[in-house]
């Protein structure tokens, strides 16, 4: 069922960030988000992920959190203390869902958590509010 509100909307000058080091994740979040013609780019790692953000800056990044090298929390840091990167809004996705891991992530700056399996309507609600939060900024 597609939600009313993304109904008849064009998401297409978004700039969306995924990161995950299970490639089948990134296919399911690349198949949710692109039916509502977001721009979608992937990144399979930290590092990777880093990297994107420098040669592009995306509007939204949604993270995971457990992956090899640098994990999701770092790279949260690192674009925190960023000024360029600083504003980016961050919604972690996570099989991760201690209250401790909840906490965390938001105390290194995330500015959303969802929890895996990824349910399609609650992610695109995050997506499309924490969109609405960027536009309201400008």
């Amino acid at each position: 069922m597609i939600p009313v509100y993304a109904q008849n909307h064009d998401y297409s000058k978004y700039n969306v960030l995924a990161v995950d080091d299970i490639p089948l994740n990134l296919l399911l979040v690349q198949k949710m988000l692109t039916r509502f013609n977001f721009r979608i780019r992937t990144a399979s790692g930290g590092q990777q992920a880093l990297d994107a953000v420098a040669a592009e800056k995306p509007d939204l990044i949604l993270l995971d959190l457990m992956m090899p090298g640098i994990d999701g929390f770092e790279v949260i840091r690192r674009l925190r203390e960023n000024p360029d990167t600083a504003g980016i809004r961050i919604v972690i996705l996570s099989a991760l869902n201690s209250n401790e891991d909840v906490v965390k992530g938001f105390n290194v700056g995330a500015d959303d958590f969802i929890m895996k399996p990824i349910i399609m309507e609650k992610l695109l609600t995050c997506v499309v509010t924490q969109l609405q939060l960027v536009e309201a900024k400008q």
